[in-house]
């Protein structure tokens, strides 16, 4: 029976890379090689250009070339992120997925911490990781502090402040049952993803920086749509209430209807405080130390 069971070929989970491609062409080469240098194995890539106006697609099929690790979609007409990235999560393959934007990179060990924790931990389905801000050509600047382990099972958090961040990673079979990624919209979709997932079971923080983040003029998150992404995420945030059947938060009456974003943010503002901030650093301690 020894004999046996040593035949058995040890399966891995499949890690699906989704990468969601505008006119970032040009930076992918980095994007790339970081992801054929992975530790890790056992990965598809998949890609689905947004109907990109440069020359994009050929560059990304030039660096490809035969490589059938790597699958290449593309979107009739501009369609927006949303969209997008709903497609790419049903287009994969793996159990495991994580996103990488085309103009950003992860480390080669990034797969393999995010895969060992969730072979460790059934109950864990999302994890996330620090990130290191770098340059247009992808130079260190930064690790920003913001990314931590958050609360498991709080049906107050939303990730306001934001700590849940890049490099994240979730199970395909669980965000099934989720109401799945707003593909409506242009901003904060990552956000949404993260609080559906949240509200399905535990989130893991990789204290690892896994993720290079790329700063540039064309960044999504960083041209002209700033401005815009406090409203989207005020509105994921409301939905999230809902979706909680919440009726108040800390005294305070949720609206009906969605309206001004700052009506949103106001009801958090009590976990700006530092009383707050200290409870929840006891309850993280405590989750970690007897979970």
């Amino acid at each position: 029976m020894k004999n046996l069971l040593t035949q058995i070929p040890h399966i891995q989970m499949k890690f699906s890379i989704l990468i969601a491609n505008y006119n970032n062409g040009k930076f992918f080469r980095n994007c790339y090689d970081s992801i054929i240098s992975q530790s890790y194995d056992n990965w598809e890539a998949i890609i689905l250009d947004d109907a990109s106006t440069d020359d994009s697609l050929e560059v990304i099929e030039n660096i490809i070339g035969d490589d059938n690790r790597f699958k290449i979609y593309k979107n009739d007409h501009n369609s927006g992120v949303g969209i997008t990235k709903s497609k790419l999560i049903q287009l994969v393959d793996g159990e495991i997925c994580g996103f990488v934007d085309p103009d950003d990179a992860i480390t080669e060990n990034a797969l393999q911490s995010a895969i060992t924790i969730f072979k460790k931990n059934k109950k864990v389905v999302l994890t996330y990781s620090k990130y290191v801000q770098c340059d247009e050509n992808l130079s260190h600047l930064d690790i920003p502090k913001n990314s931590m382990q958050v609360p498991n099972g709080d049906a107050y958090f939303f990730n306001c402040p934001v700590h849940i961040v890049h490099f994240v990673c979730f199970r395909k079979e669980i965000y099934d049952k989720t109401e799945k990624m707003n593909s409506e919209m242009k901003i904060a979709e990552d956000q949404d993803l993260y609080l559906k997932m949240y509200e399905k079971g535990k989130v893991k923080f990789i204290n690892e920086p896994n993720y290079l983040y790329r700063t540039h003029s064309g960044g999504i998150s960083q041209n002209d749509n700033r401005p815009k992404s406090r409203e989207y995420f005020a509105q994921v945030i409301f939905d999230a209430m809902k979706r909680r059947n919440l009726k108040e938060i800390n005294g305070k009456a949720i609206p009906d209807r969605f309206g001004e974003p700052k009506e949103i943010y106001d009801l958090l503002e009590y976990q700006n405080s530092i009383s707050y901030r200290i409870k929840k650093k006891l309850r993280i301690l405590a989750q970690q130390l007897f979970n």
